[in-house]
């Protein structure tokens, strides 16, 4: 090292009056969104910041209802691109509209005798969708009158009152910023937004949301939300029971693992929190007191619950407010625990007594999941054993360093793993990935068809066992390890095939794991095309011995090929991609970076999971080859290409 380079390493950075910045209120939303809003995302998956924008407009319109002001919310999204909200409230007091709209922790909810149990209790909301929006508009109606206010990006344009003969409430528009370090080429999803809405309809039973033309809208409340999210048979009907500040609702069906939904203050708290712990815990508890013995776990296995409760001040543990951290009901009440128990201990009881029929299949499933965990005790201790020495030394894991489960690691959320076939394309994923946040698990070949057989299978088969083991989800999701199970597979036949294959073994055994949104399936390019024409423009050698640089277009389908040929004109260099393993690892970065591109795999609401395995893996019925003979398509081979 030169001793020119030696003084300048060793000089100090000043640190002045000059360094000190104060940043307003929304500046510092625009500086830090992630603090706010958590992921920004571009509107593809439902965690992506701009569904948390419009969850906090609508969860302020949501608590007038609660407060017995207003049954309907009108919400319109203009191409997908643009936000409208209006209820019939009382209208955000005009005085303070701008204060409310624009100044951090300024709000009507630290009031608890205006707002008894909100879910936007801080203050912050409404302001990050202002400072986050490229065009905010807000108006208030009360009384004749109306107060409007226009922002661009956080700063005031605009401030009129003038007369008015509307109803009551609020009116909020917004266009979420579409700068390249916020919501750059996002879009609103329908299914995304229906399925937000509907929770909502579900946890306030008759209010009224109409979205772009459509009315949603529950009279059952819990009930509906676990008929419409069912995709196995309930083997009785519904257990729906209400009190003060609480609602659950339960049945059980023919399929493995737990499957909860959780809400507080008409949040869908997706992660649980503590009154989903207790629920968990003294439905167990109650249903074994009633029978006099049975152990918790198969009292569980197959159970499809929902519960919702009302807290003051409820305490989340992050600004996104997907899992509750609270323990008391509120700052003088009972314990949620207690509460939550207290109520399913009577309420539940007494339903059993008087509904013996349900009690009776209760029962029989109970017994039914005991005989085959006892079935399978021996082998499951093995695997047990056997998977504990393997994770020491597993060469089918290469693991990250931040987990899903970290409870207080800011990152736990962008934590993911993915599963792939063979050792060359783990190999070109092991070494470009985030070894932070990006685990790898290498399959050996095609795995086992799961479809049919019981869950002895998952500990009998090693490779099953270690991926249950590697995941931690064999006591269920509460532990899961990675927020992302991705699999990462050729795009061929092949890799098809063994897609499907995996899909089978998660929703066999694990389904809550893909009705919670856990699992996506990696898309990779299928083509590169690259222009060779490009003039010199440097000194450097290009890989072809020819001096200048490329313009590379990397393609996901024929559409996006042919495209690419017309933008880098003729002649193009085209290279067709026929596995993973053939991308080198310095491409294949691009591909699991923060542009990767995911297909999250999901269930819809007349899907139902036995039907569909058994057409897709089962026997291979006349229906299945009428069907492939039906849409066969045949396509004429095209010239080899090749780099």
């Amino acid at each position: 090292m030169s001793e020119e380079n030696t003084i300048i390493e060793n000089q100090q950075v000043e640190y002045t009056d000059d360094n000190i910045r104060h940043l307003s209120d929304m500046e510092h939303v625009r500086t830090r969104p992630g603090m706010y809003i958590g992921r920004l995302g571009d509107g593809s998956l439902p965690e992506d910041g701009i569904y948390v924008l419009l969850k906090e407009v609508i969860d302020n319109s949501i608590d007038e209802f609660k407060m017995k002001a207003g049954d309907r919310i009108e919400i319109n999204i203009d191409d997908n691109l643009r936000v409208s909200v209006r209820d019939y409230g009382r209208g955000i007091p005009q005085g303070k509209l701008i204060e409310a709209v624009s100044v951090l922790n300024t709000g009507g909810k630290y009031d608890s005798k205006a707002f008894k149990k909100s879910v936007g209790l801080n203050g912050v909301g409404v302001k990050a969708v202002n400072a986050l929006s490229a065009h905010f508009e807000v108006a208030s109606y009360r009384d004749g009158k109306v107060r409007k206010a226009a922002f661009e990006r956080g700063v005031l344009l605009s401030d009129v009152t003038e007369d008015s003969q509307d109803e009551n409430g609020t009116y909020i528009y917004f266009e979420p910023d579409n700068d390249a370090k916020l919501f750059k080429d996002y879009r609103f999803h329908d299914d995304i937004v229906e399925n937000m809405l509907r929770n909502y309809t579900y946890l306030n039973t008759g209010l009224a949301i109409m979205y772009n033309g459509r009315r949603i809208l529950s009279r059952h409340g819990l009930e509906d939300l676990l008929k419409d999210r069912m995709t196995n048979d309930a083997l009785y009907p519904i257990v729906h029971l209400k009190g003060d500040d609480i609602e659950i609702a339960f049945t059980h069906a023919n399929q493995y693992g737990e499957e909860y939904y959780s809400f507080v203050n008409g949040q869908h708290t997706t992660q649980g929190g503590t009154h989903q712990s207790a629920f968990k815990e003294h439905i167990a508890k109650t249903i074994k007191e009633f029978f006099g013995k049975y152990e918790y776990g198969d009292i569980r296995t197959g159970i499809v619950a929902a519960i919702a409760i009302n807290v003051e001040e409820p305490v989340f543990e992050s600004q996104t407010k997907i899992k509750l951290g609270s323990t008391q009901m509120a700052p003088d009440g009972d314990t949620i625990n207690k509460y939550v128990g207290d109520f399913i201990k009577q309420q539940v009881d007494n339903y059993l007594h008087i509904h013996q029929d349900v009690a009776e299949v209760i029962e029989n499933k109970v017994k039914e999941s005991e005989r085959e965990r006892k079935a399978m005790a021996g082998v499951t201790k093995l695997a047990r054993e056997r998977s504990k020495k393997a994770n020491l030394h597993n060469r089918k894991l290469r693991d990250c360093r931040i987990h899903f489960s970290d409870v207080k690691n800011d990152k736990k959320e962008e934590s993911c793993i993915f599963i792939t076939e063979g050792d060359s394309a783990s190999g070109s994923i092991t070494k470009s990935r985030d070894v932070n946040t990006q685990a790898v698990f290498s399959l050996r070949g095609k795995p086992l068809n799961s479809f049919g057989l019981t869950k002895k299978v998952v500990y009998e088969n090693e490779e099953f066992n270690l991926l249950q083991a590697a995941l931690d989800i064999e006591e269920g999701l509460d532990t899961l390890r990675y927020n992302k199970v991705i699999v990462a597979t050729d795009a061929d036949v092949d890799g098809m095939h063994i897609r499907l294959l995996i899909i089978t073994f998660f929703l066999q055994f694990f389904p809550e794991l893909i009705k919670k949104g856990h699992v996506y399936v990696l898309q990779t390019p299928l083509f590169r095309v690259r222009n060779k024409r490009t003039k010199i423009k440097n000194k450097e050698m290009r890989e072809d011995g020819k001096k200048g640089d490329f313009v590379t277009r990397y393609c996901y389908s024929e559409e996006e090929r042919l495209q690419a040929i017309q933008e880098l004109g003729p002649d193009p260099e085209i290279t067709r991609f026929k596995g993973l393993g053939e991308i080198s690892p310095e491409e294949f970065a691009g591909f699991i970076g923060p542009d990767m591109r995911l297909e999250q795999v999901t269930l819809h609401k007349n899907d139902q999971v036995q039907k569909l395995l058994e057409y897709y893996m089962g026997k291979n019925t006349m229906e299945r080859q009428n069907f492939i003979i039906d849409n066969l398509v045949i396509e004429e081979d095209r010239p080899e290409e090749e780099a």
